[in-house]
């Protein structure tokens, strides 16, 4: 079974999260599509990353009804920080009979350069790249390995998400709505 793995902190996930992994699952050659939530990315800031735990219960509930679309702990499990080539190394080791690729915007594949051993990944996965605003050509476009997709292009952020919560202002539609009730419930990101 072919598995592409969409990496992230989903501080919260959103509506941009749910159109990116569904075009993976279904307009891609990929048979699933694995949310794999991260506990603290290391190469961004950790403070306004709330508990991994939520984030992932946020994830759970946006995907919970999405047969080709799951959404996976493995990285809470695993020693931190979460470096991506170990993450794949411990799934191939668990799941032989599955071809792992990775899922990542055009953003990410601009720094791959500073990932740990991103030459191993780019020798023993593919890479299924969606377009992020301001983020065009990059020198890993002509690589083997790399597949830029026609996901339609997403303006929408995080960031932005929890900016608008913090100001009381209405998110409805930039989340799903069982994920608004979470955050609304928990009272995140005021």
């Amino acid at each position: 079974m072919k598995i592409g793995l969409f990496f992230g902190s989903f501080n919260p996930i959103h509506t941009g999260h749910a159109i990116i992994a569904s075009y993976m699952a279904n307009h891609t050659d990929l048979d699933q599509v694995w949310l794999v939530v991260s506990p603290h990315n290391p190469l961004k800031e950790r403070s306004e990353l709330i508990n991994m735990y939520d984030r992932l219960e946020m994830a759970k509930l946006a995907f919970e009804h999405a047969g080709n679309i799951r959404v996976s702990d493995i990285e809470l499990k695993l020693p931190q920080p979460s470096y991506t080539i170990d993450t794949l190394t411990h799934l191939k080791e668990r799941y032989p009979g599955h071809v792992f690729s990775l899922i990542m915007g055009a953003d990410n594949l601009v720094s791959l350069k500073k990932w740990k051993n991103y030459e191993l990944i780019l020798r023993d996965y593919h890479i299924h790249v969606y377009p992020r605003p301001g983020f065009g050509e990059s020198e890993w476009i002509a690589h083997p390995s790399v597949t830029v997709t026609e996901t339609p292009l997403m303006e929408l952020s995080a960031t932005f998400i929890r900016k608008a919560v913090k100001e009381k202002k209405d998110v409805r539609f930039f989340v799903p709505d069982k994920v608004l009730d979470f955050i609304e419930s928990k009272n995140l990101y005021r």
